[in-house]
Parts: C-alpha cells; sequence; structure tokens
C-alpha cells in the first residue's frame, strides 16, 4: 500500500516528496543540476549526497553575497557605463536574482535536511 507525500513548502517541484520511491536519486540529480559541472566527475558527491547538499548550499550562499554586494555597489561602479534607467532594470534584474536565490536556498536545506533523515509534519 503506497500513501501519498507531501513535500514541505519551498520543497524543489523536480524532485518527488522526501521518502516517495526514488526521491533520493532525483535529489542528487537536482543538486548536481545547480553545482558547476565538474562536480559530476566527482564520485564522491554521487557516493555521499548529504556531503553534496552541503557544498551545493555552500556555492548558493555565495552567490546570494554575490548579488547582494553587486546590488550595492551597482550604481557607484556602473554610473558611466549605463543610463539611470538601465541601472534602474539592472537593480531590478538583481532583486529577482535575490528572491530566487533566496528560494533555491531554501530547496538546498530541505533537501539536505531530508537526505540527513529529517522528517517533515505538517502543521495545521
Amino acid at each position: 500500500m503506497t500513501t501519498q507525500r507531501r513535500p514541505p513548502p519551498g520543497w524543489p517541484k523536480s524532485v518527488p516528496p522526501p521518502r516517495a520511491e526514488g526521491w533520493e536519486p532525483r535529489a542528487v540529480a537536482y543538486l548536481l543540476d545547480l553545482a558547476p559541472g565538474d562536480f559530476r566527475t566527482e564520485p564522491l558527491y554521487a557516493r555521499q549526497p548529504i556531503l553534496l547538499a552541503w557544498r551545493v548550499q555552500a556555492l548558493v550562499e555565495a552567490q546570494l553575497e554575490s548579488a547582494r554586494a553587486s546590488y550595492s555597489r551597482a550604481r557607484a561602479e556602473l554610473r558611466e557605463d549605463a543610463t539611470p534607467e538601465v541601472l534602474a532594470e539592472m537593480l531590478q534584474a538583481l532583486e529577482r536574482e535575490g528572491a530566487a536565490l533566496l528560494a533555491r536556498r531554501r530547496e538546498v536545506d530541505l533537501v539536505g535536511r531530508a537526505l540527513r533523515g529529517e522528517s517533515f509534519v505538517a502543521k495545521l
């Protein structure tokens, strides 16, 4: 008998819910898709998905820090290279990038926690 499992809020759409049949290989593939290509050639990451999740989490954090730094420096550093309208567009793009990275950070965190065996219980 199979029970329908629901993923926690923020779970990546491309990965089946934790403990569902076949969820771990899909979780590993999801994490590898977020990592640089050479991670696929490192056998350790395929064998140790918790370590992969930890490494990808660090990469996402670095991307988020970079986006925040770019946002704070864009006006000063690009004022001679772009019009105020284009700079405003750039800042909006960085805001969208930041929001996507925050969502990705949550996804990777949830996958890592599930790989460690954490259970997610729906709250009423």
